[in-house]
């Protein structure tokens, strides 16, 4: 059975398989969690990713983790803008998730952790984002079960770690994060 754990903590410290970079479609770095998994990396992950030539919304490309210690791999996905495909917001978040993990598996990897994608500057609600998230994780590791065994949900600030925590049905256990069965 797979575990989610949701904490407040620096996504590039993490000690698992493959984290997922929040990623401008040119794979290239920007702000927010983006900027800071290309500084934690170094200069190695732009040169790859440069090799890449972008990625669509709702798609997902892995590169080495290069600086990042505790990870093999940097798996970049492309959230939606909210509001620029109303229409299609909510399903491209959740491929987001879900091509993140159909490539952490196909990596090999049994252990991964997610930022809040598209809650920052691309402006996603943060109740809306979490609920598309956790429905998107909880259907993949369903319907695969002999892949993923962690799946962590890192926050950057409390607002959104409280939000994720109450969406998910529990209330909030502080900044180490809670871990349930799904």
């Amino acid at each position: 059975m797979a575990l989610i754990s949701i904490l407040q903590a620096d996504i590039t410290t993490r000690k698992v398989n493959a984290i997922v970079n929040a990623a401008n479609s040119t794979l290239l770095g920007g702000g927010g969690v983006d900027g800071a998994i290309h500084r934690a990396a170094g200069p190695e992950l732009l040169a790859e990713c440069k090799s890449l030539r972008g990625c669509a919304t709702g798609q997902a490309k892995a590169t080495k983790a290069y600086g990042l210690r505790q990870a093999r791999y940097i798996i970049h996905t492309v959230g939606p803008i909210f509001g620029r495909e109303p229409e299609r917001d909510a399903e491209l978040l959740a491929s987001c998730y879900q091509q993140s993990l159909a490539l952490a598996v196909e990596l090999g990897c049994t252990s991964i952790a997610f930022p809040s994608i598209s809650t920052g500057a691309y402006g996603y609600p943060i109740e809306k984002a979490s609920r598309i998230a956790l429905d998107a994780i909880q259907r993949f590791l369903a319907e695969h079960p002999n892949g993923i065994d962690l799946v962590e949900i890192v926050t950057f600030s409390a607002r959104d770690y409280e939000t994720y925590q109450r969406i998910r049905g529990r209330g909030p256990v502080g900044s180490q994060g809670q871990t349930c069965g799904c």
